[in-house]
């Protein structure tokens, strides 16, 4: 059994004259929550189509589960759960009633887990979904999603609609799956949501991977921020890996550093910052939002970590 997942490779598809995925490569291994990154337009739901066997691909190959997407569609999707970023529900029926239908759709329900859900996602499954808020309509999805068994969750912006409190429920919730053993792969514009969750990340742009890898892997070719608060000036004129440098001094007359500094600097920045006393020290590594930021400035940097 590969420990693939999701292989797609070189994928491919337009639309008329658009372009929407030009040759784009994604690995998700099983067991692991992978971050699928890029802003709209940027071929994300598309390719989660083509995976679903909604849509075919013009060129390029897509395998789920070691199987065709399209011609297994069937076979497949009894080991996945889908929570799309908009959802559609029977106006007729109740919050309830819709959860039981959309996840039998996905295999064998759990009762007491769909109960616990309910619950913690404060939801009144008794209500016609007519009279259901986006938000609520989420939560549906959400709980009919997370209360099977399913080997994969492809979860595309699926908290749209939800207010922080429940955010918090869902990246709790999504974490005890991961435990489980449950592949997710997660398309989000909330990149703090993706960077408590995922394992890796792959960042997307015009329907291209720009790069992928764990958050170490890709902070290894950005900066980080260092500031600090010293008794004398410290020495850090010419100091390799160390750069955007900023000096000051405070009321007492101490000195303030704030300087960028490579991944094999910082040690040296800190111990040249301790010769100088250090009062205060903060060193922040690039987050989430750094590194999607830094790939759509056009940095070539990033690359090197695909």
């Amino acid at each position: 059994m590969s420990d693939h997942l999701i292989e797609i490779d070189g994928l491919r598809k337009t639309f008329g004259r658009t372009t929407a995925l030009d040759g784009l490569d994604l690995v998700v291994d099983r067991g692991e929550v992978h971050g699928f990154l890029g802003p709209n337009g940027a071929g994300k739901s598309t390719t989660i189509r083509i995976l679903l066997g909604l849509m075919r691909a013009d060129g390029g190959s897509a395998r789920l589960f070691g199987g065709d997407p399209w011609a297994d569609a069937v076979e497949l999707h009894s080991r996945l759960a889908y929570v799309p970023g908009d959802v559609t529900l029977w106006p007729g029926l109740t919050g309830g009633q819709c959860i039981d239908i959309l996840a039998r759709a996905h295999g064998q329900i759990d009762e007491s887990r769909r109960a616990e859900l309910i619950d913690r996602f404060d939801l009144d499954p008794s209500k016609r979904s007519r009279d259901y808020s986006k938000g609520n309509r989420q939560k549906v999805s959400l709980v009919a999603a997370l209360a099977t068994d399913s080997e994969l969750l492809v979860l595309d912006e699926p908290t749209s609609g939800l207010d922080p409190l429940m955010e918090e429920v869902f990246q709790q919730v999504v974490g005890e799956r991961r435990e489980q053993g449950t592949t997710v792969l997660l398309s989000s514009h909330i990149l703090g949501e993706v960077e408590a969750l995922a394992d890796r990340v792959s960042i997307i742009r015009a329907g291209r991977t720009v790069t992928t890898g764990t958050l170490t892997d890709l902070r290894r070719h950005t900066h980080s921020t260092v500031r600090a608060v010293t008794d004398q000036r410290p020495a850090l004129e010419g100091m390799p890996g160390v750069s955007d440098v900023e000096t000051g001094t405070d009321d007492e007359g101490r000195h303030e550093v704030h300087a960028s500094a490579e991944p094999d600097a910082v040690g040296r920045l800190v111990g040249v910052l301790h010769d100088a006393g250090i009062h205060t020290l903060t060193v922040t590594p690039p987050s989430l939002d750094d590194l999607f930021l830094q790939a759509y400035a056009g940095d070539e940097t990033l690359v090197g970590a695909r």
